[in-house]
């Protein structure tokens, strides 16, 4: 079973669009700060320091819609992490009805910093999260 990573959140106003629900490409930008948030919860210092993740791409599916002022709650794992390259995977559920908003996938490069180049994911990174 993947590790899940997960946080709690109330829904701001700002994220509220000319519709009165919370803006698609918010959904995806929450995707984005929770992967970092797992990436730096969980990786060394070493690693932090000297690597850092690219998009490749993203699928995002918006299933239903959410307010101001609702809980939600943001969950992540990795699916898999070969070579330079790491899928990871999003699901956005309001916990009150257990409705789930948003399903989403990235596929990430892992690149060095000083080269700015990929990098092979090292055991210890694939042993940490999945």
């Amino acid at each position: 079973m993947n590790q899940i990573f997960s946080e709690i959140f109330t829904v701001p106003a700002s994220a509220i669009d000319e519709n009165g629900h919370v803006n698609n490409i918010t959904y995806l930008q929450w995707c984005i700060d929770i992967a970092e948030k797992h990436w730096f919860s969980k990786a060394p210092q070493e690693l932090t320091n000297d690597y850092f993740w690219v998009v490749l791409n993203h699928f995002i599916e918006y299933k239903n819609p959410s307010f101001e002022g609702e809980k939600l709650r943001i969950e992540t794992w990795i699916t898999n992490a070969e070579g330079v390259k790491s899928e990871r995977h999003y699901r956005i559920v309001r916990p009150a009805d257990n409705t789930v908003l948003v399903t989403a996938k990235t596929l990430w490069c892992f690149i060095e910093l000083s080269s700015q180049k990929p990098a092979r994911i090292p055991e210890t990174i694939q042993k940490l999260f999945l």
